[in-house]
């Protein structure tokens, strides 16, 4: 058992901030939580005082181990560039779970991510949900899978055009999406399919079902009212990712209650339709009402970088607690995972950050980190 106590608790629930609050920890879980609670004999103490704590930062959209850094292994693994419509493949079984990055995200707070498929394809596959620290490789899947995805706009066009394949323009990104949903919605209402079939379709059929959502790619505004319009076709769950945008189309999202992994934002204008990124987006979202949380889209970002991406955001007008929560409860509350992660509770898992000073204070480190209960360093070298 571990007890951690003292210092400045960001819970980032209903509760807010508190001080000189016992948090105890057995196994994976917080057991209880108290200003005036009993340490155990034989318990593990972290002392916090004059520390900030908070929750395990999420990074909602990544292509950790997939997209490597510094080094590739046989060539690039996040797109399958040979079909525009692969909701088959498996985000998982690309994975080098020995990446650097994995390494790096912990440096930066950051405990569990979304790894996806990369954005040629218009349906790219499945995503799968990981934990950054574990007792294997194995064992830092999370959840899987966990979420089916899509793209619209310049990258489908621009990869199968220059295979002089379709779609080589935005009716035809559309209309490929479109008939997949299409053909499932028909496959579902048959009560026998070949195998081949079944096999191919079955990610698809659990967004029909709302058993997962799409994470669909889209920068342009119009591109995000294309999204809008195949959700309200088929009624299915649906995250906007990048969402550079999306600020231009609020009331539309906000309608149907659809949110945006907003991201990256420090970066430069690489292409047309990221010509408004601005970290004052966030803090338009928030002013309309949209849901909203950052993501590095690693290694576009490193993603190390998320807690600085949402500070930034502070500068440009997002409160602060907002911004704390974008990384924390709300994505997590996005993925639904929001009983299990996102926030300092009793029953929820113990994934904890100690800084030195506030998460937003460029000088601020980490001098603990606790992933399902488990500390870093105590059986892992940090470099």
């Amino acid at each position: 058992m571990i007890a951690v106590k003292g210092g400045k608790i960001l819970s980032m629930n209903k509760t807010g901030f508190f001080d000189n609050t016992v948090i105890l920890i057995e196994g994976e879980f917080i057991i209880e939580m108290g200003q005036n609670l009993e340490i155990p004999e034989g318990c593990q103490i972290i002392d916090a005082s004059g520390k900030y704590i908070c929750p395990g930062f999420i990074d909602a959209h990544t292509h950790t181990g997939l997209e490597e850094e510094i080094y590739q292994i046989e060539g690039d693994d996040v797109n399958e560039s040979t079909d525009p419509i692969t909701p088959q493949l498996r985000a998982l079984d690309g994975i080098n779970f020995s990446d650097l990055a994995f390494e790096d995200a912990l440096r930066g707070g950051v405990t569990r991510s979304m790894v996806m498929p990369g954005s040629a394809n218009i349906i790219g596959g499945q995503a799968v949900f990981v934990k950054h620290l574990a007792s294997s490789m194995e064992n830092m899947v999370y959840k899987e899978p966990w979420g089916l995805k899509a793209a619209l706009g310049e990258n489908p066009k621009r990869v199968y055009g220059g295979q002089k394949k379709c779609p080589r323009t935005r009716m035809a990104n559309a209309s490929l999406l479109r008939e997949a949903f299409y053909i499932a919605a028909q496959a579902l209402e048959k009560q026998d399919l070949p195998a081949k079939e079944k096999y191919a379709q079955e990610a698809v059929f659990k967004v029909l079902k709302k058993e997962m959502p799409l994470l669909l790619h889209a920068h342009r505004a119009d591109d995000i009212l294309t999204a809008l319009r195949i959700k309200d076709e088929f009624d299915i769950d649906l995250i906007i990712q990048h969402g550079t945008e999306a600020f231009l189309v609020a009331d539309e999202l906000l309608r149907r209650n659809v949110p945006v992994f907003l991201g990256p934002l420090l970066v430069n204008r690489a292409k047309v339709e990221m010509k408004e990124v601005s970290f004052k987006t966030a803090a338009l979202l928030a002013e309309r009402g949209v849901e909203f949380s950052f993501i590095t889209d690693h290694p576009v970002i490193p993603i190390e970088h998320l807690r600085l991406c949402a500070a930034l955001a502070v500068r440009e007008g997002l409160d602060e607690n907002l911004a704390l929560r974008a990384i924390s409860s709300i994505p997590a509350k996005l993925l639904g995972v929001g009983d299990e992660l996102g926030s300092i509770e009793k029953g929820k898992r113990a994934d904890l950050l100690i800084f030195d000073a506030h998460p937003f204070d460029y000088c601020s480190r980490i001098e603990m980190l606790m992933v399902d209960g488990e500390v870093w360093g105590d059986k892992h070298e940090q470099r």
